[in-house]
């Protein structure tokens, strides 16, 4: 679905889109970081297994260097978001990514004195995010060269039900392969939930207030502020 040609109409939306990047990468990342040393290394330190607490930061800083781009459009059509700015600001966001999430993570952890494991960071960089953008660019690019926008209009109204279902299975796999300790450590998730939770509402409404005060329209504000805490 994402189209980088709409790159161009960035300059249309420059507020809302300079609002959600200087959100997604030089605030959220960082902020997590100081929200999982302070809350997991420090106050909840002691109901915390010692051998894991490296492992939770960890976990926290990668969660949020890497921006969502899967419910983006939902989100945007729940808030009645502008379209053009979504997909704009979703292809910049992908393009950025493929450069900048392995260094981001890179740094945080190196400050919070973990191992940078670079093969994996490249890894998962070129298996989930490299791969996936290149076959996507190229199935569009092969639809709208033999079937035209209506082509890939008809294939994306087939798709989006499809991904939602791919993505709630996804999410129940995970949770089913975790079930045992979820249920076992109820107090640790409930522990973890609170960083993660602070960060979301946080980053959402500065980012919110941000293009409001910038002079954003809610169509703009409203999917730039989930976009941005994703």
């Amino acid at each position: 679905r994402i189209d980088f040609a709409s790159l161009y109409e960035v300059g249309a939306y420059w507020r809302g889109i300079g609002v959600t990047l200087f959100i997604n990468w030089a605030v959220k990342p960082f902020s997590m970081a100081l929200l999982g040393w302070l809350f997991i290394g420090w106050l909840f330190r002691p109901y915390l297994p010692a051998v894991q607490i490296d492992s939770y930061i960890a976990g926290l800083i990668i969660l949020a260097a890497a921006p969502c781009t899967a419910m983006v459009f939902v989100w945007s059509n729940l808030t009645k978001g502008e379209p053009h700015f979504t997909l704009s600001q979703v292809a910049l966001n992908d393009a950025i990514m493929v450069v900048a999430f392995a260094p981001i993570v890179g740094l945080l952890l190196g400050l919070s004195a973990i191992t940078v494991p670079w093969n994996t960071l490249i890894l998962s960089v070129v298996l989930y995010i490299i791969v996936p953008v290149i076959i996507a660019q190229f199935v569009r690019r092969q639809l709208l060269a033999n079937g035209g926008k209506a082509g890939l209009d008809r294939l994306l109204v087939v798709l989006q039900p499809l991904s939602l279902v791919a993505l709630l299975a996804t999410l129940v796999m995970l949770f089913g392969f975790q079930g045992e300790q979820i249920i076992a450590q109820p107090l640790v998730i409930a522990l973890l939930a609170v960083p993660i939770l602070i960060q979301v509402y946080f980053n959402s409404g500065l980012a919110y207030i941000l293009n409001r005060i910038s002079g954003e329209q809610h169509c703009v504000a409203g999917p730039s502020a989930l976009i941005g805490a994703s």
